[in-house]
């Protein structure tokens, strides 16, 4: 991951890849601030990419179709290798922050908007 140093402003004035004096921080590597410092918008890459966008939406599908499959019996969790165990397991903690987040401001349907 890389170290950034900071400004008296607070913000990222400096961006390197082992820790040196002033710099101790570090930041994983998708994180908002280095990728604004950096000068890179996530957000405009997804939207201007078609393959990338359809990889994401597949990488979903995926997650879900051995979900069931689990679910019914058809493979175990064990079956997969060590990676895919690491990356689903780590999904499904993402799945829970964010089922935890809507469920505490709600959705259109109960009108919390």
């Amino acid at each position: 991951m890389p170290f950034v140093r900071r400004g008296g402003d607070g913000l990222i004035d400096a961006v390197f890849a082992n820790a040196e004096a002033n710099a101790e921080e570090e930041l994983p590597h998708g994180h908002p601030e280095l990728l604004k410092y950096l000068g890179i918008d996530a957000q405009a890459i997804i939207d201007s990419d078609e393959w990338l966008r359809a990889d994401l939406a597949l990488a979903r599908v995926t997650e879900d179709l051995i979900s069931i499959m689990m679910e019914k019996g058809l493979i175990s969790f064990t079956d997969l290798p060590v990676g895919a165990q690491e990356k689903i397991i780590e999904r499904q903690g993402l799945r829970s922050e964010l089922s935890y987040v809507a469920k505490l401001f709600g959705n259109e349907e109960d009108n919390f908007l």
